[in-house]
């Protein structure tokens, strides 16, 4: 086996710059997407049949299709409608938001559902505005309940962000292939591009099981 990692080191900082990168994608695009996917799973529990149907529609089709495609579609396809093209970081950040919102949507709506319906009631007895309810009583407990599979959601999302460097965006993975191409050796920044990531995740792992267990505590 023909490994040499000391001809990797110079190149070490220009590959955990792109931590930065990935950490960014994985950050805003997980924001956007959990604050859409709660209001897709408001629109699932709605009473009118036609908001259910059209959130069933959007987490069928972007559930139902491969999230590389997505991002093809918008930074290859969106310029044919909108007449301009659009940043690599920008495609990926969208693709990866509304692809996430679809699933973080489902798992919102479980956790609402899991809810006891008697919390409900007791609201609805006071007079509490349903807006008021969910935000104040519904959401909480039910956020409570789901934070393992949100979790899950996140980490998902930062090791599939790796298909960001199809369309150059600089990320670890991207930059792991530059230097392997600059150095003829791609096996070695390669490894240290999947150490990278199996940091990234571990770290996400041991925060999930910090926040879980203090919400615990506040029981």
């Amino acid at each position: 086996m023909n490994l040499d990692f000391t001809a990797l080191v110079p190149s070490l900082p220009y590959i955990l710059k792109g931590v930065v990168v990935t950490l960014e994608i994985v950050l805003v695009s997980g924001l956007l997407g959990f604050l859409f996917g709660i209001l897709l799973a408001l629109l699932k529990i709605s009473r009118l049949q036609v908001l259910v149907l059209l959130a069933d529609i959007y987490t069928s089709i972007f559930r139902g299709t491969p999230l590389i495609l997505q991002l093809m579609l918008i930074y290859y396809g969106a310029p044919q409608i909108i007449g301009y093209e659009i940043e690599p970081y920008t495609a990926a950040v969208i693709s990866f938001a509304l692809n996430s919102a679809a699933y973080i949507s489902e798992i919102i709506r479980a956790g609402i559902l899991a809810v006891d319906k008697g919390q409900t009631e007791a609201a609805m007895a006071l007079g509490i505005p349903y807006k008021s309810r969910m935000k104040d009583i519904i959401l909480p407990q039910a956020l409570k309940n789901i934070l393992p599979a949100l979790i899950n959601e996140f980490i998902t999302l930062t090791k599939e962000s790796a298909i960001v460097s199809t369309i150059a965006v600089t990320d670890v993975m991207r930059r792991a292939y530059i230097v392997g191409g600059d150095k003829f050796r791609f096996l070695e920044p390669l490894m240290f591009a999947g150490l990278i990531y199996y940091c990234l995740v571990m770290a996400l792992t041991l925060l999930g099981k910090i926040v879980e267990r203090r919400m615990r505590q506040c029981d």
